[in-house]
């Protein structure tokens, strides 16, 4: 990669900054993260932390801050790093001000509410003149920007656009690996929240590590008939963006949806109309629906749809998975 190569973040929350110093920090491209509120990005190009979302860290100084759209036309590549139901505004707001050959890579686990579709099929529509990648995997904000060593994958329908991507974005501790199965690498991103969210009820309800590891194990196996209906390729399941992502997800504390299942599973008290759901609270209800269209079965998923939309109790949940037929596996 050249070092005129330029690189634009959008969406400066906690994984956007991340991206944004991990990949400047290099030194082979030049990076602008950018977002909406042009008092905080001009405090975070004079105090170089950003201690809301990582704090604690502080950004390279060769990385640039911005709140004006203009600047992301002079960017080859752009990362959508905003939450999965703001793809499509972002693209709306941003889609005037990209360069012709520019490639969008959303870096966004979830599935579009409104549509039930896959975010690059929601992009590709919202900007038709651009490639459309996807970048997910097993990656906290706060383990990136400090370097901790991380790998991802970044999928593109064309492999030469996936390749160039992971050779542009890697670092030393900052892996991608290229895959064309946008298809497979999406619903790993998007699933593994909703089966965390399943390991967190485990969790909390005091059931054990083995119950942690039979859902894993199946929420495995169902993500891949899910994928397989949906036309990707089931072996993706097994790489970074299927068991990687679900296994740091479903055991680390730091995993918010972690952390919204045990609270479930504890009886906590969670104000549903307050913005308290997580990803995968959005996403298990998208997914069921999905599933039952394509007639795949996904009885983990279906449970945590039913048990956040009120019409299943946890105790009974348990009790419907544990006692389903006995198959070979």
């Amino acid at each position: 990669m050249s070092v005129s190569e330029r690189i634009a973040v959008i969406g400066a929350g906690a994984f956007g900054t991340a991206l944004a110093a991990v990949i400047a920090i290099e030194g082979r491209a030049q990076v602008t993260l950018v977002g909406r509120d042009e008092t905080l990005m001009a405090d975070l190009a004079s105090s170089r932390r950003h201690d809301a979302a990582l704090p604690g860290i502080a950004l390279p100084d060769n990385l640039s801050f911005s709140a004006d759209p203009l600047v992301i036309s002079e960017a080859g590549i752009v990362l959508f790093a905003m939450p999965s139901q703001a793809q499509v505004e972002a693209a709306q707001r941003y889609g005037p001000f990209l360069a012709d050959d520019a490639i969008v890579v959303t870096c966004a686990k979830g599935i579009d509410r409104s549509s039930a579709r896959l975010l690059t099929d929601v992009l590709e529509e919202a900007l038709p003149r651009h490639a459309i990648a996807v970048l997910s995997g097993p990656g906290f904000a706060a383990d990136i920007a400090r370097g901790l060593p991380t790998a991802m994958a970044v999928a593109a329908s064309d492999h030469v656009v996936a390749e160039r991507l992971a050779h542009a974005i890697s670092g030393r501790t900052f892996r991608l690996y290229a895959s064309i199965d946008r298809i497979g690498v999406q619903l790993g991103g998007a699933l593994k929240n909703v089966l965390a969210i399943a390991c967190g009820i485990v969790e909390g309800m005091g059931l054990g590590d083995s119950a942690r590891a039979a859902l894993i194990a199946r929420g495995l196996a169902e993500m891949s008939r899910l994928v397989e209906a949906m036309g990707g390729k089931a072996e993706t399941v097994s790489g970074l963006s299927g068991l990687g992502d679900l296994v740091l997800t479903a055991t680390s504390h730091q995993s918010r949806n972690l952390r919204f299942g045990i609270s479930l599973g504890r009886g906590e008290p969670i104000d549903f109309s307050r913005g308290q759901l997580v990803e995968g609270a959005f996403a298990a209800a998208v997914a069921s629906r999905l599933a039952e269209g394509l007639g795949v079965r996904m009885p983990i998923t279906d449970a945590v749809a039913q048990v956040i939309d009120g019409s299943l109790d946890i105790p009974t949940a348990i009790e419907q998975l544990m006692s389903r037929p006995i198959t070979t596996e």
